[in-house]
């Protein structure tokens, strides 16, 4: 009966430590997916003045709620809508930046994208 008990406590702990790792794994690549920078750090960066940010707050806030429904996506399906997520904001930051600013916005998510594994 010891015996018993034993293994299936033994079968029970085995089990819950790989749902954690599961559930760790899948929590990590959502996070993945959080695209919220600080706005007066990127203002700086790109030497946005006050019409601009506001503008290109809007526009980025857009594209991180974007983001959070690509991140729960099946993932045969997250790098189409990644792009389409992706051209979508270009476009529109491009309407509000400047050419130089542009250029560094794209720059800044094109890095932050591949240190994230994002883009394939």
């Amino acid at each position: 009966m010891k015996k018993i008990v034993l293994t299936i406590l033994a079968m029970l702990s085995m089990t819950m430590s790989f749902a954690e790792e599961t559930s760790a794994n899948e929590t990590e690549k959502v996070k993945a997916y959080d695209m919220t920078v600080d706005y007066k750090r990127l203002a700086v960066c790109l030497g946005l003045c006050l019409d601009q940010m506001s503008a290109v707050k809007e526009i980025h806030d857009t594209f991180c709620e974007n983001m959070k429904e690509v991140a729960l996506l099946p993932e045969d399906e997250q790098q189409e809508m990644l792009q389409k997520v992706l051209d979508i904001d270009m476009r529109y930051m491009s309407y509000v930046l400047e050419r130089d600013q542009y250029r560094k916005y794209l720059a800044l998510i094109n890095v932050t994208l591949n240190n994230r594994g994002l883009l394939k």
